[in-house]
């Protein structure tokens, strides 16, 4: 039996034959970060004290890729595109869609994926941004994967996301100045007949935390104003702590489902991709599955958080170390602000 079908074993017979003749697969994937190299003891001479002994004790985070002052999101996200184009063999006028997913965009509007459509020359890509925070690759490989599975017009979208969030952070917060980053991974969906590609999702929110964590000036409820810049109130903040154990129990119980629901066992899983801002919620995790650490890759170490770009860089990292392999069935779990989360299993 073709394994899409366990997916849709509800569906009528001609749905059937469409999706399991017709799927999406990650044809190419890559990565890109900014030259500049942040290291903990920057940290510990800005803030005046050891923070570096705890960062690499507690998080595993030595060092992270900061933008230039003339770098922005677009940069970042074109420079990622074009390695995945290249590893594909792809021109740009092959693609029919972009989605950008990022929650520090090039602009309030219009969207990034416009920017990045016009720099590439992709001139036949429809073009849109997602924002759900940190959780926003897989929600757009997610959208995509559905584009394919849906519409014989598209056989070619790129998915990117990004992150340049050390344009938002206040150099005097020790809470988010030393943890988070910049960078950028790329996919590009192929549409294929064979049997592998994207199986199967889950999206969940937890909205009664939309107001714990983010940016939030800027928008409708809070434009910009001198004031409000003069209080550092337009960058990144955490307003309140969350539970420690949010991103654990919710990962496990969202892994646990979609792979019930695919018909698998967790044993079947051969790589978890995970949202790398607490390397100890991972590790928590993989034990709650009755995984380990051989299960998963990370590279928060050297990249530190880079939100909704830290999925698709540690897969492009694990892929180019051959740590993922053809036939192998591949997890994502992505969380991130308001809370949103979400899951995606494919086979490589």
């Amino acid at each position: 039996m073709n394994f899409l079908k366990k997916n849709y074993s509800d569906w009528n017979a001609s749905e059937e034959l469409f999706i399991m003749t017709r799927n999406a697969e990650i044809a190419a994937i890559a990565m890109h970060a900014p030259e500049r190299v942040v290291t903990n003891q920057y940290f510990n001479e800005l803030l005046g004290e050891d923070v570096d002994t705890w960062l690499r004790e507690n998080l595993t985070i030595r060092e992270r890729r900061w933008c230039a002052q003339d770098e922005s999101t677009a940069d970042l996200a074109v420079a990622a595109a074009e390695k995945a184009l290249h590893q594909a063999g792809l021109e740009a006028e092959a693609l029919e869609l972009i989605i950008v997913a990022t929650d520090t965009p090039e602009y309030i509007s219009p969207s990034t994926a416009t920017v990045v459509q016009h720099r590439l020359g992709a001139v036949n890509a429809g073009t849109f941004d997602v924002n759900t925070a940190c959780a926003g690759f897989v929600t757009a490989l997610d959208i995509g994967a559905k584009y394919i599975q849906a519409d014989a017009q598209y056989d070619h979208i790129l998915v990117i996301g990004v992150y340049a969030m050390s344009k938002y952070l206040n150099l005097k917060d020790k809470k988010t100045v030393t943890l988070f980053a910049d960078g950028a991974g790329a996919a590009i969906l192929r549409s294929t007949t064979q049997d592998r590609g994207f199986l199967g999702s889950l999206l969940h929110t937890e909205g009664q935390y939309h107001d714990w964590m983010g940016i939030y000036a800027g928008g409708t409820r809070h434009p910009i104003t001198p004031a409000l810049i003069a209080s550092n109130d337009h960058l990144l903040k955490f307003v309140k702590k969350f539970p420690r154990e949010t991103n654990p129990t919710t990962w496990t119980k969202m892994i646990r489902d979609l792979t019930a629901r695919l018909g698998f066992d967790i044993r079947d899983i051969d790589m978890i991709f995970f949202t790398q801002i607490n390397i100890n919620s991972i590790r928590e995790t993989l034990e709650n599955l009755g995984l380990t650490m051989a299960a998963t890759h990370v590279v928060m170490d050297r990249y530190g958080y880079t939100g909704s770009a830290c999925i698709p860089m540690a897969l492009a990292e694990a892929v180019e170390l051959g740590k993922v392999k053809r036939g192998d069935l591949v997890f994502f779990m992505g969380s991130g602000g308001g809370l949103s989360f979400a899951t995606a299993a494919v086979r490589w």
